[in-house]
């Protein structure tokens, strides 16, 4: 049983390549540090590293699907049960050749977002006092109009 009421996605694809590249991400620290190339450069292939075990280990099974999961999947030690057909919203398994003849759900169209029009009011003159006075309420909502300047000369 989990001990929150969530989905974290916590999985062993996850949880493993971020061990992977926090170890190529501290020695590119250490290659600025000390301004070494080669540390550099390792630091970045054990990024890459990082990057295909954990896609290597998604489509094998031990990575989440994108959206969320049902509860009986939530542990990391159960496997994906679909990862074999490849998942229909995922960029991993469309690139390794994998969700392509699975038809993603439909999601229901959201309705159209219309919002009233904008009432701009009338021009007027802003003072705080200080002699900077702004001219024209008409910026609202993107229109000209507006003029700041000194007070009136």
């Amino acid at each position: 049983m989990s001990v929150h009421p969530y989905d974290e996605g916590h999985t062993v694809a996850g949880w493993t390549g971020v061990a992977i590249a926090t170890v190529g991400t501290s020695v590119m620290g250490v290659g600025v540090c000390t301004v070494s190339p080669p540390a550099l450069v390792l630091g970045g292939v054990i990024d890459v590293l990082a990057l295909l075990v954990t896609w290597a280990l998604h489509l094998s099974g031990w990575g989440k699907p994108p959206g969320i999961r049902p509860r009986a999947q939530w542990s990391m030690r159960v496997r994906d049960p679909h990862a074999r057909e490849g998942h229909p919203d995922c960029l991993g398994c469309r690139l390794a050749g994998r969700g392509r003849g699975r038809v993603a759900s439909p999601r229901p169209a959201s309705p159209p977002v219309t919002s009233p029009p904008l009432s701009v009011p009338p021009s007027t003159l802003a003072s705080d006092g200080t002699g900077m006075e702004v001219r024209g309420a008409a910026l609202v909502g993107g229109q000209p109009g507006a003029d700041v300047g000194r007070g009136a000369s």
